[in-house]
């Protein structure tokens, strides 16, 4: 099979490589996908370059990137119902901890991480719905309903606060979302009732301003830059779902202002998401799907060769929406 690769870290122009490589066959309890999509995120490209803190070379000899992908289901292994040949299916976790991805003609893993796609949604979107889908859905209804709760969604261009942005007006939320002042339209076309410019210096006055006693629930794209700022505008007691903090890996916290009004800070890595949960946040998403409420955008679709670019492209600031390769 066709495949992307790398057995070393370092920019993608550098280290990807298009080759011929033995294609998998799945073993007990997994099945065979034919890819159709690959959907490169942010973790894809800082492990290629190997910007996690610690991590000095490659887990495996030889790893295919990516662990979002659509497609079909075209053989099953033992344990497997051979009905599953034929699904149409979106893929979480590809490659995580595993050395080959979704940069690939053909996956094998686990039957339980094919989603079967809902009718009429196509492979296109199933490909976007792995990591950016299922953090937004969770950060956004991690702590139950959101109807009539007032949420505040910072980065609301990025893939995630976009995807958080429609999931959390379909849930009846009031929603003030961040942007840079260029993306206002676009955020505010995605649903959210008030869109600031995150460079503000009066944000957190313009955020009460818009509330009526402060933010329910914080949906946090850099935990680190903006704790201060959520310390002013969180009503007491109040969750701050986070999963990034690029800016500031090291948070300097006023813990004052956080234990008088109880804050909680409920820190998500989708890829270890338990059972239930993931459950949860995959049938939320297929409800909001199938009633036409969430689409989540795509920035680019690029062909499977110019995974170096796609790599590229998805750590560019302004990206808006997930970046695809077609296989």
């Amino acid at each position: 099979m066709r495949a992307i690769s790398y057995d070393a870290f370092g920019p993608a122009q550098d280290v990807l490589v298009l080759g011929d490589i033995e294609t998998p066959a799945p073993a007990p309890g997994e099945i065979l996908v034919r890819l159709s999509y690959s959907g490169v995120n942010p973790s894809d490209a800082k492990a290629r370059a190997g910007a996690r803190p610690g991590v000095t070379k490659p887990a495996f000899p030889r790893i295919i990137p990516h662990s979002d992908g659509a497609g079909v289901i075209e053989a099953v292994g033992d344990g497997v119902a051979s009905d599953r040949i034929g699904e149409h299916v979106w893929i979480w976790n590809g490659q995580w901890q595993r050395a080959f991805g979704t940069a690939a003609e053909y996956i094998a893993l686990p039957a339980e991480q094919a989603v079967p796609l809902p009718d009429g949604i196509s492979l296109e979107t199933g490909a976007a719905l792995g990591i950016p889908g299922l953090t937004a859905c969770h950060t956004v209804f991690g702590g139950g309903d959101v109807a009539g709760r007032t949420l505040l969604i910072s980065g609301g261009a990025g893939s995630v606060g976009h995807n958080a942005v429609l999931l959390a007006k379909w849930g009846g939320a009031k929603v003030i979302a961040t942007a840079s002042a260029g993306a206002a339209a676009y955020v505010k076309a995605a649903g959210a009732d008030v869109v600031l410019d995150y460079a503000d210096p009066d944000l957190a006055a313009k955020i009460l301003d818009a509330t009526e006693g402060g933010i329910d629930r914080a949906v946090e794209v850099e935990f680190g830059q903006n704790a201060s700022l959520l310390a002013e505008v969180m009503k007491p007691p109040s969750t701050i779902a986070t999963y990034g903090s690029g800016k500031a890996m090291t948070p300097e916290l006023p813990f004052g202002p956080y234990l008088f009004k109880a804050l909680k800070i409920d820190i998500t890595l989708i890829y270890i998401l338990p059972a239930p949960e993931r459950a949860a946040a995959i049938e939320r998403l297929h409800r909001a799907l199938a009633e036409g409420a969430f689409t989540p955008s795509i920035d680019a679709t690029l062909p499977l060769e110019d995974c170096a670019a796609a790599h590229d492209r998805v750590m560019q600031a302004g990206r808006r929406g997930s970046v695809l390769l077609s296989i």
